[in-house]
């Protein structure tokens, strides 16, 4: 773990960002040691910051404490998840922000979690969350660190056999999942919720929308309900470490052939491959 440009693993207990969840973070993979999609996810980074109102580290600081991050693991072949956590620093107790901040930014490596490979191939069985979703448009879109509801909403179940939770918002339109993007297929076209007023935007969403805008698939951002969910012809799930997971089953829908989702999931892992970029 890097925190502040310096080994260490511990920070102030009057961090605003324990204190009150005052920051944002990033999630990507690491391949042989070098970042996937550097440049979009600071630019996600740079964004989220800026909605919260403070200044991004810059992308060369950043790039430093990656460096140095790697350099401390001991694998030849260094895969895993990098997260990035930038918080508005230590604080005197209250609400109100100071005025020159003095930032926090923690990195923290961990090794890639293992999932079946039939999730990837064959799809995966997924839970209804009870927990609904709030609505704040000044937050929405962002990876920000108040991150209660997806806890809470991922306690629901705890069945092996399932992957992934659904959740809605409070009017019942359909979100996002509890730590991905979704995306369903109507006709050949893609649907994927919008997240104005609630949800997390993430970097693989802005892919696969990319990806269908260079097909010319047609890709609307839409509200969705459960009924659009159960109706479609395919359903996927979509963030930076797992990659795409197609949807075998769910209340009221069950789906064994994914051909635009594996489809779109094949070029997201050769793009991968493409681009690495330290």
């Amino acid at each position: 773990m890097i925190i502040n440009g310096k080994p260490g693993d511990s920070i102030s207990a009057s961090d605003r960002g324990l204190s009150y969840g005052d920051g944002v973070f990033r999630t990507l993979r690491v391949h042989h040691g070098k970042p996937l999609h550097w440049q979009q996810h600071y630019k996600k980074l740079q964004h989220d910051c800026a909605v919260i109102g403070i200044k991004c580290p810059s992308i060369q600081m950043l790039a430093t404490d990656i460096e140095q991050l790697i350099l401390q693991q001991t694998e030849t072949s260094i895969n895993g998840v990098l997260k990035i956590i930038i918080t508005r620093g230590y604080a005197t107790r209250g609400y109100a922000p100071a005025a020159n901040p003095q930032l926090s930014r923690i990195l923290n490596f961990s090794s890639t979690p293992t999932y079946p490979d039939s999730y990837s191939s064959d799809g995966v069985s997924v839970h209804l969350c009870k927990l609904r979703l709030g609505h704040q448009p000044r937050l929405a879109g962002i990876k920000h660190l108040n991150r209660l509801e997806n806890v809470l909403a991922a306690a629901e179940w705890s069945d092996d056999k399932i992957a992934e939770g659904i959740m809605l918002d409070n009017e019942n339109n359909v979100i996002e999942g509890t730590r991905s993007n979704l995306f369903i297929v109507q006709n050949g076209k893609l649907h994927t919720p919008d997240l104005s007023r609630c949800g997390v935007a993430g970097l693989q969403r802005d892919r696969v929308i990319d990806y269908a805008r260079q097909q010319r698939i047609v890709c609307k951002i839409t509200e969705l309900t459960m009924d659009d969910l159960v109706s479609a012809d395919e359903i996927f799930l979509v963030n930076s470490v797992i990659g795409l997971w197609p949807v075998r089953e769910l209340p009221g829908f069950n789906c064994k052939q994914f051909p635009l989702s594996l489809q779109i999931q094949e070029w997201l892992s050769h793009e991968n491959n493409k681009k690495l970029v330290g």
